[in-house]
């Protein structure tokens, strides 16, 4: 009988939780865009975790933890914030309710339609941003010519990185790849050893 009454009770409450964690993680994503409109470095940072990876627009862009945080000190401590606004957001909540995805679709002045999507991850602080993708969604229409255009782009060799891959990012590839010789794969589990 106690087993039924508390299964019950569970099952009445489960929903208002996955609600209110989804409230707070809107809110999370709120707070992260309106302190990036503000051009507000701490309240930026303050909803992304500390390893945090953001994906730009462009295929090299991909900054993670400090190289991210550098980013945007060198554009907020001068004033120059970014700003997206939402038209819709969709948020999907994992089994276990440690972390969370959602896609976005923002308008920027700039840009236009944009849309933005990741992952969100709760701490004993709340909910913190741990991978962010910004990207252009480009309508089927147009999406063979917009291929095209990428494809004769000369303004950048093939494979190579554009102007704003960061060279602390090269060197961590470059760090990696030393790793790699130093410390070769193991036979049964294809992982590096630990040298």
């Amino acid at each position: 009988m106690h087993l039924h009454r508390t299964l019950t009770l569970l099952a009445c409450l489960l929903p208002n939780l996955l609600m209110a964690s989804e409230v707070d993680i809107a809110a999370a994503l709120d707070r992260f865009h309106a302190a990036a409109t503000a051009a507000d470095e701490d309240a930026y940072l303050a909803e992304v975790t500390d390893n945090m990876v953001f994906l730009g627009t462009d295929a090299s862009e991909r900054w993670q933890g400090q190289a991210w945080r550098d980013f945007v000190h060198q554009h907020f401590s001068e004033g120059q914030g970014w700003e997206y606004r939402l038209q819709r957001r969709h948020i999907t909540l994992s089994a276990d309710g440690a972390s969370a995805w959602f896609d976005e679709l923002l308008d920027n002045d700039q840009l236009g339609l944009c849309r933005g999507s990741g992952v969100l991850v709760k701490d004993a602080s709340g909910w913190k941003i741990s991978q962010y993708n910004l990207s252009m969604p480009v309508p089927n229409e147009m999406i063979l010519g917009v291929a095209r255009d990428i494809a004769s782009d000369t303004s950048t060799p093939a494979g190579e990185p554009s102007a704003h891959f960061t060279e602390e990012a090269k060197e961590a590839e470059e760090t990696e790849e030393e790793a790699g010789k130093r410390c070769p794969k193991r036979h049964k589990t294809n992982r590096r050893a630990n040298c």
